[in-house]
């Protein structure tokens, strides 16, 4: 028998290996979506949600792993750093990709080592009064931060989050000084809110702020969004109210490692894409003032970097420091 030659015998060995591992599917094992930000907020329920239709949908558990801190960047690095197979995931606003670089070192590079897949949803951002707030409108805030300097605390998630650069804007647009109390997210600063331990909080529309602003134990002041709100008619944007630049609104998506394999990437867009056509899933949205979004993971790419060039030219501007 003719010998056959040793880089033959492997390379027919590869070949034989190559269809069984073609053959795999996606996914092969439960899916981890991280949210970057802690249980009971808007993110951690539209995640679950998500998760819960995937499951059905492709066959395998989609656990949801809480990875708070540093404004989201905590559980996007976990995720950069994690392998490109699909199997962890992220459901995030954007910020921690378009504003958090732009404001101190973060350990991933958001251009390499994240993949965007698919937007989900933007998340209007809501001026609250808390019962420590005196002040019956927006104007009236105002009005008593510029009587008296550092009077008027202002929470938010985070340091780097959006509801810091909303503040930002308005110090730097009406001449006023108010503290910045940044929270890790939003369920401590909900339970701080409600109590009275400071006077104003920005936060992203959800089941919860819905039912405290019925319940009249929170009162809205302003809203970031393209417009009014159907469920707060009364509630001016603060484009109205004349504060363009501080009219922002939260982005959320789902993002992977960097080098994510295309096939993976389109079966995840349009599983994603598919859950948010489904009714019960919209309507649960819509009901608490979250829209959703979908479309192509280029169009998502191109958000995101248009985004992170509008942000960088506030900051500029604004001079913003992190706390």
């Amino acid at each position: 028998m003719t010998p056959i030659p040793r880089r033959a015998f492997l390379a027919a060995g590869a070949a034989a290996a190559l269809p069984a591992f073609a053959q795999q599917p996606y996914p092969s094992k439960p899916v981890r979506i991280v949210v970057p930000y802690p249980p009971g907020g808007v993110s951690d329920a539209v995640a679950r949600a998500l998760g819960e239709k995937l499951a059905a949908q492709m066959g395998q558990p989609f656990v949801i792993d809480n990875k708070a801190g540093a404004s989201g960047t905590i559980g996007v690095d976990a995720v950069a750093k994690s392998a490109p197979d699909g199997h962890t995931l992220a459901f995030t606003a954007i910020s921690p990709l378009v504003l958090s670089p732009h404001l101190g070192k973060v350990p991933y590079d958001p251009a390499t080592q994240v993949t965007p897949v698919v937007s989900v949803m933007y998340s209007p951002v809501l001026l609250l009064a808390t019962p420590a707030l005196a002040a019956r409108d927006f104007r009236e805030l105002l009005e008593m931060a510029k009587a008296k300097p550092r009077a008027v605390r202002w929470a938010t998630s985070g340091s780097a989050s959006l509801g810091h650069l909303m503040l930002e804007q308005l110090q730097e647009q009406a001449r006023v000084e108010m503290v910045h109390f940044p929270y890790k997210g939003g369920g401590q600063q909900m339970t701080d809110a409600l109590s009275g331990q400071f006077e104003v909080l920005s936060t992203n529309a959800g089941p919860a702020v819905s039912e405290h602003i019925k319940a009249g134990k929170l009162r809205p002041l302003a809203v970031g969004a393209p417009k009014r709100l159907e469920s707060l008619p009364n509630v001016p944007t603060l484009a109205e109210l004349g504060y363009a630049g501080a009219n922002l609104s939260s982005q959320f998506g789902i993002v992977a490692p960097g080098g994510l394999p295309r096939p993976t990437l389109e079966k995840i867009n349009a599983q994603v894409n598919a859950v948010l056509q489904m009714p019960d899933i919209r309507s649960r949205l819509v009901a608490t003032d979250n829209v959703p979004t979908g479309g192509s993971a280029e169009a998502f790419a191109k958000q995101i970097a248009a985004e992170s060039a509008a942000n960088l030219r506030i900051i500029r501007a604004v001079g913003i420091k992190v706390d």
